[in-house]
């Protein structure tokens, strides 16, 4: 966050249950403009969201006792929206998807950028070497 001067504190609990913060995301469609507001509060101001919910609710134009969070339809596209990122092979946060290719984590923004310079990146014979490579030793947990 530092390096890209983006505004960073730790909220007091981490982790902590994001439920109500995903339902109330989806249920407001989960514009930028939504999404951003929820991350600079969470991890911009460091503010716990369940222990501040009605100042994010606040934030975000609508009433604490939102009915939203609560609602069949919203916890089913959200429901929906997991099982298909999940389907997709997304993991964690941040994922990015670029025709089909998945970016997983920060670390690999500047990978993700070489691949927008040069789509034909992962067609190099490097590059397809390394994708073919077997798994020579696996952690158990």
């Amino acid at each position: 966050a530092r390096a890209n001067s983006i505004a960073f504190a730790m909220p007091p609990l981490h982790p902590f249950n994001p439920l109500k913060v995903l339902r109330l995301l989806t249920g407001l469609g989960a514009t930028r403009t939504a999404i951003e507001a929820a991350y600079d509060f969470i991890w911009g101001e460091g503010c716990d969201p369940n222990a501040e919910w009605p100042a994010l609710c606040a934030r975000l134009g609508v009433a604490a006792d939102t009915p939203l969070i609560e609602d069949p339809a919203v916890k089913q596209r959200l429901q929906d929206a997991t099982a298909a990122a999940a389907a997709a092979g997304v993991w964690g946060v941040p994922t990015f998807e670029v025709d089909g290719e998945l970016f997983w984590g920060a670390d690999t923004i500047d990978f993700m950028n070489a691949y927008l310079r040069d789509r034909s990146l992962f067609r190099h014979a490097d590059m397809q070497q390394a994708d073919a490579a077997e798994i020579g030793a696996a952690r158990r947990l």
